[in-house]
């Protein structure tokens, strides 16, 4: 049976507004439904074959949202935040509701980050038993050695019960300030920071570059963001199949 919505629902789903302010300009006859004028909020729409217009622009109604974020310094993979502006702050055109981040990256880094409200998806991308690839690019106070990438490779001691995963540690370049390309497959409090001070080093700068292979859109600037595209979604929800 195809899914039906009272037209208000649809909308508010859709952040057209809240319920009261759709009611009111439902009933104003500002929403039609298959070009007619429709002034009632609790006509039911179908989800697959109705067209709804609001003031003229056509809405579609759509579950699942999937936004790419090249999330700042300075704001927190949160919902809500009293203090600091949040990741869903950035999402200025946001349809629909109850979008949250995919994991979380510190508030002092920058990069990849999903936005949705596929919580399926999220658990396929997070849980540690997927073995899902994040990949990170840093740079780090002192000298990273071959040695480091060892240890990286077999795990190391973070002060938690058990060593990390194995991670893959590749060096950019060597010096005071070195530069790397880490990647883990688990998403441990302040993982990339613990594991460098684990060897005496200190990152300064971190940004997530990927995760389950999907790379940051290098065209985003910090603070832009965009759809993903449908091939993106499909490629996200096979990685584990």
């Amino acid at each position: 049976m195809a899914l039906q919505l009272r037209l208000d629902k649809y909308l508010a789903d859709m952040g057209m507004g809240t319920r009261s302010e759709i009611k009111t300009w439902i009933r104003k006859g500002r929403v039609k439904i298959n070009g007619e004028i429709c002034n009632k909020p609790e006509k039911k729409v179908t989800i697959k074959s109705d067209e709804v217009y609001f003031d003229e622009t056509k809405v579609i109604y759509m579950e699942y949202l999937y936004f790419m974020l090249h999330k700042p310094v300075g704001v927190v993979s949160a919902t809500m935040d009293n203090v600091s502006k949040t990741v869903l702050d950035l999402i200025k055109d946001k349809q629909g509701k109850d979008l949250f981040p995919v994991g979380r990256l510190d508030k002092d880094t920058e990069g990849l980050l999903i936005i949705t409200n596929d919580g399926d998806l999220a658990h396929q991308l997070l849980s540690p038993k997927k073995h899902v690839d994040k990949v990170y690019y840093a740079k780090v106070k002192g000298k990273i050695t071959e040695d480091d990438k060892e240890a990286f490779s077999i795990g190391v001691d973070i002060g938690e019960d058990s060593r990390t995963l194995p991670a893959k540690l590749i060096i950019i370049k060597s010096d005071e300030i070195s530069e790397i390309e880490l990647t883990i497959q688990e998403g441990k409090f302040h993982q990339v920071k613990r594991m460098f001070e684990a060897i005496g080093k200190e990152v300064i700068y971190l940004k997530r570059l990927s995760m389950g292979g999907l790379g940051l859109d290098q065209g985003l600037a910090p603070g832009e963001y965009r759809e993903l595209t449908q091939e993106e979604i499909r490629y996200l929800k096979e990685i584990n199949k």
